[in-house]
């Protein structure tokens, strides 16, 4: 649905994004990743044809973004982290705006507009001017004028940052059930848990650079040095006889707890309760662990600067 090949971009002297490359697949839910200033907006600018590349391109459902941006174009949406929604329009009459300027038939907007708002919870304030709604409420508005042009592509540019918990999960409820429809999803955001609960793949730019591109999974199990074996002991078994067990690259306490720093949790876990037994200890708790998506983030760029 999407592919991107060495798409770069400058400005001046500056290298805002640097020939990067990927591909988005059919109904997948791909998530673009990167601190503040990488290069996550100016690419999906340049996907969505807001800004021309310097160099390389990109194509959406095959239509090439540079030679057929009209085509290529056609068949997406755009939801920004900042509202953008016409304040002294109604609820609804923003809705069918955005539908009759997409040329959707009347019969067809007229039935969209009303199913949208009824799933976004904004059907009783379908008669509401949007100046009157919450930052929630205005971004589930946003989403329901994107949706009611019936785009094959989406692109949610923080979709849930500033919102309610309750207008988020919703929000994230509606998402996956895009995807269940078979809708491409294009997601940017700063919430890694947000970005591993809802994302096919994920892929992290560092200064205009990709440097990861996988499943959430996977990008877990690449960092092996944070993963670690926690376990709660009662009895006779000494810090030094858990720093010498098998796998074991390091130890710390929290609290009552031991975390054991290793590459093979599993291999770890399993030479503790064998130690423990042997010595006649207790295990109160024991969990393996892996890295968080924002601790793989926070490896894979470092200090989190951009470019």
């Amino acid at each position: 649905m999407i592919e991107a090949r060495e798409l770069s971009r400058s400005f001046g002297e500056k290298k805002a994004v640097d020939g990067v490359s990927f591909s988005v697949r059919p109904g997948e839910i791909f998530a673009f990743l990167g601190p503040n200033g990488a290069g996550k907006t100016t690419t999906v600018r340049m996907l969505t044809g807001v800004l021309s590349p310097t160099s390389g391109t990109a194509s959406i459902m095959g239509y090439d973004i540079r030679r057929q941006p009209l085509q290529s174009r056609a068949a997406i949406a755009v939801v920004p982290e900042e509202s953008n929604v016409y304040m002294d329009l109604t609820v609804r009459r923003n809705v069918l705006l955005m539908a009759e300027l997409y040329g959707v038939p009347r019969g067809a907007r007229l039935e969209r507009a009303s199913s949208l708002l009824d799933r976004l919870g904004l059907a009783e304030r379908a008669d509401q001017r949007a100046a009157a709604l919450s930052k929630g409420l205005r971004q589930r508005l946003v989403l329901a004028a994107a949706l009611v042009t019936g785009p094959e592509v989406l692109f949610l540019d923080e979709p849930t940052s500033g919102l309610d918990v309750h207008s988020a999960r919703l929000i994230r409820e509606i998402v996956t059930d895009l995807q269940a429809g078979g809708i491409t999803v294009f997601l940017t955001t700063h919430n890694m848990e947000e970005a591993g609960e809802l994302s096919s793949r994920i892929a992290i730019i560092r200064r205009g650079e990709l440097v990861a591109i996988d499943t959430p999974d996977r990008l877990r199990n690449a960092i092996r040095s944070s993963q670690f074996v926690e376990v709660g002991l009662e009895g006779d078994l000494r810090e030094s006889e858990l720093a010498a067990l098998e796998g074991v690259t390091g130890l710390e306490r929290t609290g009552e707890l031991w975390r054991l720093l290793t590459s093979d949790p599993g291999g770890t876990a399993s030479a503790v309760v064998a130690e423990a037994s042997r010595r006649g200890a207790h295990i109160s708790h024991i969990c393996t662990r892996k890295p968080s998506l924002e601790e793989v983030f926070l490896h894979l760029t470092g200090d989190g600067s951009g470019r």
